[in-house]
C-alpha cells in the first residue's frame, strides 16, 4: 500500500512537471495604486503563476531545459472600483546553441492593459470564449511566446499559436477593454502585432526570425563569420518589409528588442558588414540613427 501511494505521488508530480511549458517570471507592481489591501495583488500574482504553470499550452511535451523563458511584469497605474488599468512589460528569451547566452526575441511594453479583478475571483479561461479579460490577455501573450519561439527554430513553426492569438483577438472585439481593436492606440497594440505577423505582405518577418536565430546566432559558436554573415543578410528581409510600409508596430518591437544585440554582434564584423548593417538599421530605426554610428566609427 505504501509503495502504491509513493507511485501515485510520483505520477502526479510527473504530470505536473510535464504540463509546465513556461519558465515564466511573473510579477505585479501595484505601488501606484492607493489601496490598503496589498494582499489582493499578492494573491492575484500567485493565482496567475498557477494559471500559467498548471495548464498545457503547447502541443509538444517540453523537457525542463526546453521550457519557454519569458517574463511578464504587470504595472498597475490606476483603479476604479474593481477595474484596473496599467501596462505590461513583456520579455521572451531563447537560448543560443552551444552557449550560455540567451537572446531577447521580444522585449517591449504593452501600454494598453485593462481588466476587472475582485479578490478570490476564479481565473477562468476557454479557447473559444472570452470568459475573463485578464486570462485572455495572459493567454494571448503565452501563445505569442510559443509562436515567436517556434518560428526561430523552424520556418513558420509558430503558425498554430499565432492562429490561437488571432482567435483571442476576435473574441475580444466586442469588449470595452482597450488593446484589442484596430482603431485604438495608433496601430500600436495587440491587434496590430498579429496583423503584422499574419499579413502575407509581411511574411518575411517569419523568414527573418528563422534565419537570424537558427541559421545565424545558433552557428556562431562554431563559425562566427558564417553566422554573422547570415544575420547581416537577414536584416535585408526587414529592409524589404520597411520599403513596403515603414513604422509597422512589429518592426518597432523587433528593433527595440534586437538593436543592442545587433550592434554587439557587428562590432567584430568586417568593415563592409559594419557599413551595410549601420545603413540598414538607420533606415529601420531613424529615431535612433546615431546609435549605429559606433559601427562605422569602430575599427
Amino acid at each position: 500500500m505504501k509503495k502504491l501511494v509513493v507511485l501515485l505521488l510520483f505520477l502526479i508530480t510527473s504530470l505536473g512537471i510535464s504540463a509546465q511549458d513556461f519558465q515564466c517570471q511573473l510579477s505585479i507592481n501595484s505601488q501606484k495604486i492607493s489601496s490598503s489591501n496589498r494582499e489582493k495583488f499578492n494573491s492575484l500574482q500567485q493565482e496567475l503563476i498557477k494559471f500559467i504553470n498548471e495548464r498545457k499550452w503547447c502541443q509538444y511535451n517540453l523537457k525542463i531545459n526546453e521550457r519557454i523563458n519569458c517574463g511578464i511584469m504587470i504595472n498597475l497605474e490606476s483603479q476604479a472600483g474593481d477595474v484596473l488599468t496599467g501596462s505590461m512589460t513583456i520579455q521572451l528569451q531563447r537560448p543560443v546553441y552551444k552557449t550560455n547566452y540567451k537572446t531577447d526575441i521580444l522585449n517591449f511594453q504593452d501600454k494598453s492593459v485593462e481588466f476587472t479583478y475582485t479578490e478570490g475571483m476564479p481565473l477562468e479561461y476557454a479557447d473559444n470564449a472570452n470568459l475573463n479579460q485578464l486570462t485572455s490577455l495572459i493567454a494571448f501573450y503565452l501563445n505569442l511566446f510559443l509562436g515567436m519561439e517556434f518560428d526561430t527554430f523552424s520556418m513558420n513553426g509558430g503558425s498554430p499559436y499565432f492562429d490561437k492569438c488571432q482567435n483571442i483577438i476576435n473574441l475580444c472585439q466586442t469588449d470595452k477593454e482597450v488593446g484589442w481593436k484596430s482603431y485604438e492606440s495608433g496601430q500600436a497594440n495587440r491587434y496590430w502585432i498579429l496583423e503584422n505577423l499574419n499579413n502575407p505582405s509581411y511574411s518575411e518577418f517569419h523568414e527573418f526570425l528563422y534565419n537570424y536565430h537558427r541559421l545565424g546566432l545558433d552557428v556562431m559558436a562554431d563559425s562566427p563569420d558564417a553566422g554573422r554573415a547570415v544575420i547581416a543578410e537577414s536584416l535585408r528581409l526587414l529592409q524589404n518589409i520597411n520599403s513596403q510600409r515603414s513604422g509597422l508596430y512589429l518592426m518597432q518591437i523587433i528593433i527595440q528588442s534586437k538593436s543592442t544585440e545587433i550592434i554587439n554582434i557587428f562590432k567584430n564584423g568586417t568593415q563592409g558588414e559594419k557599413t551595410q548593417v549601420a545603413a540598414i538599421m538607420k533606415l529601420l530605426d531613424p529615431a535612433n540613427a546615431s546609435k549605429y554610428d559606433v559601427l562605422t566609427q569602430s575599427k
